[in-house]
């Protein structure tokens, strides 16, 4: 069984690996911004939302943090001015079987698709949604055409701060650029920012209690049928780290570890 912190810097590399840009604060994979568009077929699709994840020290056992940009989405169970999000699945009945692949392939796209305005944080969004239907979908297309505005000036910015890939960060810099060892060592960061440069685009999902449980968690439909295999490192503790091979098992739920 794997330890909390293995298990966050494995969801964390699956998050990569399933193409989500991911721009980290602080130079830390447990404290991390994530951009994840609006599920197509929706009101939402197109939108580029800013999404900040914290992953308590207990994670997985524990459900991490998710939050949209303040002001960023207009939403019936999404607290426009803190960002923070109404979901079930995360903030009463989470368990270690979920990931934040998940979240973002399934969770979040469902909920932009279904929205439960009996239930809301946005009272104004729940009220228009039930009254008025077309006014709402316009001002949700307004937050749209907003979030894509934003999305294009952070990219800029990132850009003309030289940190457009910003996941490269998630290998202490002593192990970027070694330049020795096997072939898959040479460069560990590049095997992670890599697959960081375009945000995931999940599609419109069915209610979560029509899926079966099989079906969430699984990678390998998204990944075919190669098995990737890449060495990263996390710390373990102050100043102390571990090196650990990862291979996506069949299924895709479970990962190989080969600890140095």
């Amino acid at each position: 069984m794997s330890s909390p912190a293995t298990r966050k810097q494995c969801d964390f590399t699956k998050l990569l690996l399933h193409g989500y840009d991911v721009e980290l604060k602080e130079n830390s994979t447990q404290d991390f911004y994530v951009t994840f568009m609006g599920p197509k077929e929706t009101i939402y699709d197109g939108a580029y939302y800013r999404v900040h994840v914290e992953l308590p020290e207990q994670y997985p056992f524990a459900s991490p943090s998710i939050g949209f940009e303040p002001n960023s989405i207009f939403h019936p169970n999404i607290d426009e001015r803190s960002g923070s999000v109404c979901l079930d699945v995360i903030n009463q009945t989470w368990t270690p079987l979920y990931s934040l692949v998940n979240i973002f392939d399934t969770f979040l796209p469902q909920l932009l698709t279904y929205p439960n305005p009996s239930d809301p944080l946005n009272g104004d969004a729940a009220n228009l949604y039930l009254k008025d239907k077309v006014k709402y979908d316009e001002k949700v297309k307004m937050y749209v055409a907003s979030s894509v505005k934003k999305h294009e000036e952070r990219m800029l910015q990132r850009e003309r701060d030289g940190t457009a890939n910003n996941a490269q960060c998630a290998l202490p810099e002593k192990k970027r650029d070694n330049g020795k060892g096997r072939k898959d060592e040479q460069n560990p960061s590049q095997n992670l920012s890599s697959v960081s440069t375009h945000a995931g685009s999940p599609t419109a999902a069915s209610p979560i209690g029509s899926r079966p449980m099989s079906d969430i968690g699984s990678d390998e439909e998204r990944l075919g049928t190669e098995k990737p295999t890449f060495r990263t490192e996390y710390e373990i503790s102050d100043g102390e780290f571990a090196e650990a091979d990862f291979e996506m098992r069949e299924g895709g739920s479970d990962l190989d570890e080969e600890f140095d």
